[in-house]
């Protein structure tokens, strides 16, 4: 492995546990959203959450997604509205859908769960003090998940370790691009304003890592429990680790 100036993390099976989102994250959407909504109807920042949710519904709908339902912002009941979008929630999940408007609400009311406690971002031993390490060798250590910027903020400002979020330079969503295409690995190095040789990626996915290398990236795998094996077409064609203190400096 060549020396690196920058260091880009996946999230999901990689820093954290992939059980903490399915299992923690999650659920806690699906056991509260109802409450949430009734107790928080009146909020202004929730609403803005309501009307991106109905808009995603209403463009499901005319695009023929048989299980969106349709929402009438202007001639629907408060109790219709709050009905439509609990059903239009249930199947975006049930369809682990990635959009927009869902992520958007799911980040509102995690921030919600980690600031009164009833939330705290996972992190695997190993990557908390290779972060550190990273950072005192001068390494610039940078976030690219399919969750939320916001999302991702608060995995690590409330972490089991403490907040870790002064260690992180950036964070990129997929507002940058899809993580399995190339060009959005070209956009956050152009981005940063670093060649992307000099950036090592480490992910749990492979389709992500190849994406990565193919941008001129360095790659390596996380290995951890939980994830999907790597496919045996692509073992041994990318460096592995189950450890990041593992990964040279």
């Amino acid at each position: 492995m060549a020396s690196y100036d920058i260091v880009l993390l996946d999230v999901e099976g990689t820093t954290t546990p992939i059980s903490f989102v399915h299992d923690v994250l999650f659920p806690y959407i699906t056991n509260n959203v109802s409450d949430f909504l009734a107790s928080n109807w009146n909020d202004p920042a929730l609403q803005t959450h309501i009307r991106a949710i109905a808009d995603q519904a209403n463009l499901d709908a005319q695009s023929a997604i048989s299980s969106a339902i349709p929402i009438d912002l202007l001639n629907d009941t408060p109790e219709e509205i709050r009905s439509k979008i609990l059903a239009n929630i249930d199947w975006q999940m049930k369809a682990d859908r990635k959009i927009g408007a869902l992520k958007g609400l799911q980040g509102f009311m995690w921030q919600t769960g980690y600031k009164n406690g009833q939330l705290l971002g996972a992190m695997f031993p190993d990557a908390v003090m290779a972060i550190k390490r990273w950072c005192e060798k001068s390494r610039s250590v940078y976030i690219y998940s399919s969750g939320s910027v916001e999302a991702q903020k608060l995995i690590f400002g409330y972490s089991d370790h403490g907040d870790l979020s002064g260690l992180l330079s950036g964070h990129y969503d997929t507002k940058v691009g899809a993580k399995i295409e190339s060009q959005s690995y070209l956009r956050i190095a152009g981005d940063i304003g670093v060649a992307s040789g000099r950036v090592l990626f480490v992910s749990d996915n492979v389709s992500e890592i190849r994406a990565a290398s193919e941008a001129g990236m360095q790659t390596v795998v996380s290995v951890r429990p939980g994830n999907a094996p790597i496919p045996e077409s692509e073992l041994g064609v990318f460096k592995t680790v189950t450890d990041f203190m593992e990964i040279p400096l």
